[in-house]
């Protein structure tokens, strides 16, 4: 099979497949699915929290049991508050072998793989994460497991949002801002607060502000918080207490109270993947029945402290209100801790964010009691303290300042707060920087040997893609039938193909695996219905263009099928190349002065 010549340009149809190809080229069409994804998001965390709800109230008859004391089950009334031991073993017997099946990805908090998928997978998140995410979280939440809905949700919008832009077929960088509405809309939606999913999917997902993304991330969160709004209402999730500064020396406090958020936001990092560890070392069985058998540690957990069962908003709540001693609370803020990391570590689903706000909480409550014990004419009350102390041990663990300001902000409805708060989350971010290198959600990936702010050390890889790029290869009809198209592709050294269609407009690109596998599910079906042409297979790989640089082509090989990319112009209207790991590795290994011109 010949080679197109180095010159060689195709033009790439603007309408190509009619109004998909729109949806997925125009800004509208952009705006469209990311309505569509808020809208999924918004049903998505509707659902999510009536599943917890009601997964609450079958395992212990109570709507949310941190706040019932040691009560027994009304259905178990013989057991009295002992059943709380095997309530969460039963659970895991059933989300243990769903995610192991299904989806392992959905095991943990959830956030720190979506921003893997968007950093590293080009936003592929597999849509089964969304379902079993869904159940595994509400199971291990209602089941008393100590973890939050905000990394349940993120992921779960996430995986809608891939879905739909794979179904779309978006190029890779749209589809990672389709996966940042999907994050923001479940954030706003389940907690009514559409400023902070905008700034959580912005700040910590996609970590990159620009127009478009910010605008789509909006409409998104906007969308979906109106459909959480419509079922929940628009009441701020928390009744804060009465506030105001009583003098300005307590600025000097909330920057106390800053670094100690950022202590313990960051000795919480620590004992969450400690306790992690732990488990890994000591669980030799297999990994469906990890949670089932560690629930019975959870369980023993929950009947010393129940105030840990699920994710303790109530408790939360009265520790703002000054319901609670300085000890309690102290004793409370260590018991979260080890709650949350062993339901982590046994292999739960379920997110940090909920728990680091109410460690807060517990904190800065104390800090405050104390503090107006010692000097009440110059402090508030201590309540104020707490939703300082909230955002402040956030920011100590995932270093989003400006998330956590915001959300804050929208959680307690109280905008007297905010100077306050901005003092000491600027405080704790600082001071959780200068301690650890790493975030609660960034370790995570870091551990596993994956850095997403690595940077290429080789100024080698600053080159145009334009200069190293091959000439296209011979192109497959949109119309080729699959099996001629699979010959062809084993003749072809790329093993990926671009394809045509009847006006030589360029489609995307047909891979030989995605040949072969429609070809054995043609086989495989008893009916005698035409099989798709090459066309019908085609993909649109992320756009490389003549003037990006040899590290982005790089990373686009790395995560794609076949041993080529297709190169567009700087107006991506035209086919004008192909770029192959050995073309890269040809570049790496030329002499600095041979390519010189190409840089």
């Amino acid at each position: 099979m010949g080679e197109g010549s180095a010159g060689e340009r195709i033009p790439v149809e603007g309408g190509a497949r009619g109004l998909p190809a729109k949806v997925r080229e125009t800004q509208w069409g952009l705006v469209l699915l990311a309505l569509l994804v808020g809208c999924g998001a918004g049903a998505g965390a509707v659902v999510f929290r009536e599943l917890i709800t009601a997964f609450t109230h079958l395992l212990t008859g109570h709507g949310d049991y941190s706040a019932a004391g040691r009560d027994a089950h009304p259905r178990l009334p013989w057991l009295g508050p002992f059943f709380v031991l095997l309530v969460p073993a039963v659970a895991g017997l059933v989300y243990g072998p769903l995610v192991q099946r299904f989806a392992p990805e959905a095991r943990g908090h959830g956030v720190p793989e979506v921003m893997f998928a968007v950093a590293q997978r080009g936003g592929r998140i597999a849509p089964q994460v969304a379902v079993v995410k869904s159940l595994a979280s509400a199971l291990t939440i209602g089941a008393g497991g100590s973890v939050g809905r905000e990394g349940p949700i993120v992921q779960i919008g996430a995986a809608l949002g891939s879905t739909l832009g794979r179904v779309a077929r978006v190029a890779e960088n749209r589809l990672r801002v389709l996966v940042a509405c999907g994050a923001a809309g479940g954030i706003a939606a389940t907690f009514n607060a559409p400023l902070a999913g905008v700034f959580f999917a912005m700040e910590l997902i996609l970590r990159d502000y620009t127009v478009e993304s910010f605008g789509v991330v909006v409409l998104s969160s906007v969308t979906a918080s109106v459909i959480g709004r419509a079922v929940f209402g628009s009441a701020s999730f928390m009744s804060p207490p009465d506030f105001h500064v009583a003098h300005p020396v307590e600025y000097l406090l909330f920057a106390l109270l800053g670094l100690l958020g950022a202590l313990a936001g960051v000795g919480f990092t620590r004992a969450l993947y400690t306790v992690e560890d732990v488990c890994d070392t000591l669980w030799r069985g297999p990994e469906w029945l990890r949670p089932a058998a560690g629930g019975l540690l959870l369980g023993g957990l929950l009947l010393a402290l129940p105030q840990m069962y699920g994710v303790g908003y109530p408790v939360l709540q009265d520790a703002v209100n000054g319901r609670y001693v300085i000890g309690f609370l102290l004793l409370l803020l260590v018991g979260k801790i080890l709650a949350t990391s062993l339901t982590i570590g046994i292999g739960g689903s379920g997110g940090v964010f909920a728990p680091s706000l109410f460690m807060g909480a517990m904190l800065g409550s104390a800090f405050g009691a104390a503090a107006h014990q010692l000097a009440p004419s110059v402090t508030t009350s201590p309540g104020a303290y707490g939703l300082v102390g909230m955002g402040a041990v956030f920011a100590g663990a995932a270093r989003a300042p400006i998330t956590a300001v915001v959300i804050l902000f929208e959680l307690t409805g109280e905008y007297s707060i905010i100077l306050p708060m901005m003092t000491a989350i600027v405080v704790a971010a600082l001071v959780g920087r200068h301690l650890s290198d790493d975030t609660i959600y960034s370790l995570k990936l870091r551990r596993r040997g994956i850095d997403l702010d690595a940077a290429p050390a080789d100024p080698r890889m600053t080159r145009r893609v334009g200069g190293v790029m091959d000439a296209v290869p011979e192109p497959l009809p949109a119309t080729l039938a699959l099996a001629d198209a699979s010959r062809l592709l084993a003749l072809s050294e790329h093993g990926a193909l671009p394809v045509l269609d009847g006006q030589g407009a360029y489609q995307g690109v047909v891979t030989a695996r995605a040949v072969a596998e429609a070809l054995a599910d043609t086989e495989s079906r008893t009916d005698t219905g035409r099989s798709p042409a090459a066309g019908g297979l085609a993909q649109m790989p992320t756009p490389l263009t003549t003037d990006m640089p040899l590290v982005d082509a790089l990373h686009v090989l790395t995560s794609t099928d076949g041993t080529g990319v297709p190169v567009l112009d700087p107006e991506r209207t035209v086919l004008s190349g192909w770029i192959t790991h050995q073309a890269v590795l040809r570049a790496l290994h030329a002499p600095e002065g041979a390519l010189g011109a190409q840089v």
